[in-house]
């Protein structure tokens, strides 16, 4: 039992990570304000406790009860997929207005209003995406469940991976400060966060409505 504690809880590790990876509207939202140093812990924190959450309940086996619910996983991919293409135009806009992107160069503190729009924001990204459900709870409690009693290993696996992925991209984010202090930069990121966030927001929709 002990000597499969290791290979388990490095299975859960990648896992985790080839999960979240791929560049998203999350990751591209993180690594925004990563760069921007704006309300990071707080970003990374609720990205990391979320996937913790949803890690937990595919292993505990309730991931049943997401697809008990289509209503429910429907709802949720119409106000996430809305929700990514405003969060997306918003971005288009400051490409369209490199002004707008300038000032948030000069930003270097957070306001208090700054830090709950952040805060909502990464709330509304993490928790209106039905992807978050199907892949985290389904497909990592599916794997968990292969590994018989050493399934919570496996979690806790994932969990780290969600923990230093999303903690090395916030805080890692800020090498790149150099690169972006040019306005033609941001304008870049912007452009790499709108098309993300527009795509996935009209893949969602469409998903939703033509499932």
């Amino acid at each position: 039992m002990n000597s499969g504690i290791f290979p388990a809880a490095t299975a859960g590790f990648t896992t985790g990570l080839s999960l979240i990876v791929a560049i998203g509207a999350q990751n591209a939202f993180v690594l925004r304000q990563g760069v921007r140093r704006q309300a990071v812990l707080a970003v990374v924190g609720i990205c990391a406790a979320s996937d913790a959450v949803l890690v937990a309940v595919g292993v505990g086996g309730l991931g049943a009860v997401v697809t008990a619910w289509p209503a429910a996983l429907t709802a949720v991919g119409l106000a996430g997929g809305g929700f990514l293409i405003c969060y997306g135009a918003l971005a288009a806009r400051r490409v369209l207005k490199p002004a707008a992107a300038a000032q948030g160069l000069t930003t270097q503190g957070a306001s208090t209003g700054s830090v709950r729009t952040a805060v909502l924001t990464c709330l509304a990204m993490t928790w209106l995406n039905p992807h978050v459900y199907l892949d985290t709870v389904l497909l990592l409690g599916s794997a968990a469940a292969d590994r018989g009693a050493l399934r919570w290993t496996f979690g806790l696996g994932a969990m780290t991976a969600s923990l230093v992925w999303f903690a090395g991209l916030g805080y890692g984010a800020r090498l790149l400060s150099g690169v972006l202090a040019r306005p033609a930069a941001w304008r870049v990121l912007d452009t790499l966060v709108a098309v993300t966030m527009l795509a996935m927001g009209a893949m969602l929709l469409a998903r939703t409505v033509w499932q």
